[in-house]
This record gives structure tokens, C-alpha cells and sequence, in this order.
């Protein structure tokens, strides 16, 4: 059992904290979330983990959404986002413009939450960093056919060395979806749109592989993408990405949009996302 948790599981639980807060109809939701919320967010800035940082950020802003005068709260999202700076500006180069000597896992969330950060605090430039880092991600998860490849976790991307395919996870995908989607938000870029639409076909099976990694007959994601095969098992997390994505673009589009899938012989079909997903149901 783990006793003291993890830097990374403490910015999630704010971020999901800061959602109930800002977006449930429930007062009881709401003030019990506000509550875990207050406890919870000092830790984040104690730790030194950027990606905790930034899931605190999106936290903060989606408890902003209700909560806006909350000037402490408003103050600590300034403080986060000057840490992500700071350490972008110490590391970014103009060949590699990123906030770490690797890109890991979740990386996108760091633009992502730089994005969002500084269009609530109107400050273009934590805004550009955002933009400018989420566009060379884009190109570092781009494979020669044009398809999207999540940076894979058997050895990350480092500079100098070539990135590593596999295993290639959906939360990368849902992070991507997710950044690309905030871009669109504030520039109204079609590059962005594109983007997000690339991540998530890679659910559908627009990947290396060509193969589904949401299962539309139990309703559940798998947990990625392995050098050789689908990785079988369906994990909560990989579910709750796709299904995360799922929302994020039906947002995206108005509608469930139309999406490019793959069909056994490996051609692509163009059908609405809803016949994709129509067959979801209760495992």
C-alpha cells in the first residue's frame, strides 16, 4: 500500500477537486470539494514537479469558474504558472523549446495549463510559451504518415536521441486532445482543431498499428500501444481518457463530430462519431 501518495496524484485530486467546484449543480458537492480543495492545494506548491504544477493550474482555474474572487486562490495560479515559466526559461532552447531536458508523460498538460493560465491572467507571453512548446510537441508526436504518435514511455524524447515509439499510452492522447482544443479556444488556429482531431482518431485506430484502442463493445479503452499488439487490459484511466476526449470534442464541434476511423483493410472511413461509439454499453 502506499502511505505518502504521489506529487502527481496530489495535482490531480485538485484538478478534480477545482472541477466539482467550479461545474457541479450540487451545493453539497460544491462545498464539500471546496473544502478538500483548501487542504489540498498548498502542497502543490511545495513540490517540484511540473507536471503537478500543472494539473494544480487547471484545477485552479476550473475553481475559479465559481470562485473568482478568490484572490488566494487566483495568487497561488500565479505562482505555479511563474514556476513553469521559470523553468522554461531555463532550459528552452530554440531546437528543443521545452520546459525539461525530456519530454515524458502528460506532457501536453504543461502547455496546456500555460495556455489557459495566461488567458485568464490576459499575459501573452505565458500564453505563447504555451503555444509555442504545444507546437513543437506536435511535431515531436507526428509520425512520417501523418498520423498522431504519442511519445512512448520506453524512453521518453530526450535531445539528441531518437523518440521512443512505444508503448504509446491514452492519456498522451487525451492530454493532446485536451492542450490542442485550449489552443483553438484562444487563437481559433484550424491547426489546433486538426490537432486535437489527430489525437483522438488515434483512439479509433489511426495509429501505428491501425487498430481500435476503445473497445465500442464493452465501452472500455484500452491501456495502450505496444510494439507488437493492443495492450489488453482496461484500465480506469485509459477509459476515462477516452471518454474525457470524448466530451472534450463533442465541446470541440457542437455535435459528436465525424472522425476518419480505420476499416479491416486497413482504408479509412469518413462516419459520424456517433455509429462509432453506438455500440458502448454497460460491461
Amino acid at each position: 500500500m502506499e502511505r505518502d501518495g504521489s506529487d502527481d496524484s496530489q495535482g490531480r485530486a485538485v484538478w478534480a477537486l477545482g472541477t466539482c467546484v467550479g461545474r457541479s449543480r450540487r451545493l453539497g458537492f460544491q462545498t464539500w470539494a471546496m473544502d478538500l480543495f483548501a487542504k489540498a492545494l498548498p502542497a502543490c506548491e511545495d513540490t517540484t514537479s511540473p507536471r503537478t504544477w500543472a494539473l494544480a493550474l487547471l484545477g485552479i482555474h476550473e475553481y475559479l469558474r465559481r470562485m473568482s474572487g478568490d484572490r488566494a486562490v487566483s495568487q497561488t495560479g500565479e505562482r505555479l504558472a511563474e514556476k513553469l515559466v521559470d523553468l522554461y526559461d531555463r532550459t528552452a532552447t530554440d531546437d528543443w523549446p521545452w520546459f525539461e531536458d525530456v519530454a515524458s508523460y502528460n506532457n501536453a498538460r504543461l502547455c496546456q495549463a500555460l495556455i489557459r493560465s495566461g488567458s485568464w491572467s490576459e499575459n501573452p507571453r505565458v500564453t505563447q510559451i504555451g503555444i509555442e512548446s504545444l507546437r513543437w510537441l506536435c511535431e515531436k508526436q507526428l509520425s512520417p504518415e501523418g498520423r498522431f504518435r504519442p511519445i512512448g514511455c520506453n524512453g521518453f524524447c530526450r535531445q539528441g536521441v531518437p523518440t521512443a515509439i512505444y508503448d504509446q499510452q491514452a492519456i498522451e492522447a487525451h492530454a493532446m486532445a485536451s492542450a490542442a482544443i485550449e489552443a483553438f479556444d484562444v487563437n481559433k488556429d484550424p491547426f489546433w482543431r486538426d490537432q486535437a482531431h489527430l489525437a483522438f482518431d488515434w483512439f479509433l485506430g489511426r495509429n501505428d498499428h491501425g487498430l481500435p484502442i476503445y473497445n465500442a463493445s464493452t465501452g472500455g479503452c484500452y491501456d495502450g500501444l505496444a510494439e507488437h499488439q493492443v495492450n489488453q487490459n482496461q484500465g480506469a484511466e485509459s477509459t476515462l481518457a477516452f471518454l474525457l476526449s470524448l466530451a472534450e470534442m463533442q465541446r470541440l464541434e457542437g455535435s459528436l463530430p465525424t472522425v476518419t476511423t480505420l476499416s479491416n483493410d486497413a482504408t479509412t472511413v469518413q462516419r459520424p462519431l456517433q455509429e462509432t461509439v453506438s455500440g458502448t454499453h454497460a460491461s
